[in-house]
Formats: C-alpha cells, structure tokens, sequence
C-alpha cells in the first residue's frame, strides 16, 4: 500500500492469442521458459511475472506467451517443475481452454537418463524412457533413479 492506503495491483497487458501458464511455483519461471525454448532473445512476445501473491500458493510466478500453443510434450516437461500449474489458452482475447497439468505414467524423449553408460545416452536413435514411481522417474532401459532435481535431467 502507499502511504494514501491505495493497494497497488500488478498489471500484465492481455494478449490476443497465445497461453498462459498459471499457479507456477515461486521462483520456477525461468525454468519453464527454459523448458520452452525460451532462453535469450526470441521472436516470441513473452510476459514473465515472479513472486506474485496467491491465495492458493501464497506466491507464484506466471509466464504469457503470445502466439504460442504448448504442444503435449511441453505440458509434460511443465508438469515435472511445475506440479499445479495450469494451463490457459487464449484465443481473441478469451480463455478457450482452462486444463491443469498431469504428469504421464511414462515418460518418452522427455528426460536424460543420469546413467553415462544408458543405451538412451549411446548413438542409438533410442529415446529416453522413464517410468513414473511417485516423485521418482525410473529409467526404463537401466533402472537409474532420478530422486531428486528432475528439471537439471529435462531434455
């Protein structure tokens, strides 16, 4: 608040088309923009708000990004970083489309197996494979566990 007892908003302009990922862990952001491609400059017009209040999470980070529509296995990759997010996709101005993100049972191309010596990190044009165990991904070729800093594995 200022000093007049006005509460200060955060404004983030609206876009025309494009999505909208919501309910991000605080401090996650940049994260899924890296996810996403996002990283450096980029032709795509991109709004990133971080530590915003939320009832829900008590604070959050939410990313815009303008033109864009996630394809399926980018909400999966969203999904391992950023558990409760959702995902809004607006068309002329309106949410068209209002999902939460879910992570699959398995896992294909997704991550990058910790196991130097995994057939899914030789020249075989073999693509990763994990299964699900909880918060756990298990290599389905050699068994390596991925515990715990999943997104450091994000292919």
């Amino acid at each position: 608040m200022n000093g007049d007892g006005d509460k200060r908003t955060l404004v983030i302009s609206t876009i025309r088309n494009g999505t909208v990922i919501d309910h991000i862990k605080a401090g996650e952001a940049l994260i899924v923009m890296r996810i996403l491609g996002i990283i450096g400059s980029t032709q795509e017009c991109v709004s990133v708000a971080t530590n915003v209040e939320s009832g829900a999470l008590s604070k959050k980070d939410v990313v815009k990004i303008e033109n864009r529509e996630l394809k399926a296995d980018e909400v999966d990759r969203i999904a391992l970083v950023a558990p409760n997010a959702t995902i809004n996709i607006i068309r002329n101005y309106r949410v068209v489309e209002k999902k939460g993100v879910i992570i699959p049972p398995v896992l294909i191309g997704v991550l990058r197996c910790p196991n130097p010596c995994c057939i899914s990190n030789t020249n075989e044009p073999i693509p990763s494979r994990f299964v699900m165990q909880g918060k756990k991904a298990v290599c389905g070729y050699c068994d390596a566990v991925i515990s715990s800093d999943i997104s450091s594995h994000i292919i």
